[in-house]
């Protein structure tokens, strides 16, 4: 009931900054949290950030001062402007939303995109 277009990943210097984004669509009239989990070779996926429908943050501390969440509720769509990116970084993002209000019901499941590469350089 929810598709997830994520955009913006790629090759960047330490130091460097990129912009993720992820559009979601399909049957529903809201989303109540949206957000970004990460994934680097060899490792469990781990959250980056989320962010509800109320504009509430929360981040993981390797990354808090650094990265920034946003989100535009009249696109369903949510933005990680990562700053100050570092060699640890680097990881596949995953888009992530949980709990949408559709017409006749509250559905609290998780929906994941397809993940972008996000590689940072030494």
């Amino acid at each position: 009931q929810v598709q997830l277009v994520e955009s913006g990943g790629g090759l960047v210097q330490a130091g460097g900054s990129l912009r993720l984004s992820c559009a979601a669509s399909g049957s529903f009239l809201s989303i109540n949290r949206m957000g970004w989990y990460r994934q680097a070779p060899g490792k469990q996926r781990e959250l980056v950030g989320v962010i509800t429908i109320g504009g509430y943050t929360n981040y993981a501390d390797s990354v808090k001062g650094r990265f920034t969440l946003s989100r535009d509720n009249a696109k369903n769509t949510v933005y990680l402007q990562m700053n100050n990116l570092k060699p640890e970084d680097t990881a596949v993002y995953y888009c992530n939303t949980r709990g949408i209000r559709t017409p006749s019901t509250y559905l609290a499941n998780d929906y994941w995109g397809q993940g972008t590469q996000v590689t940072v350089s030494s």
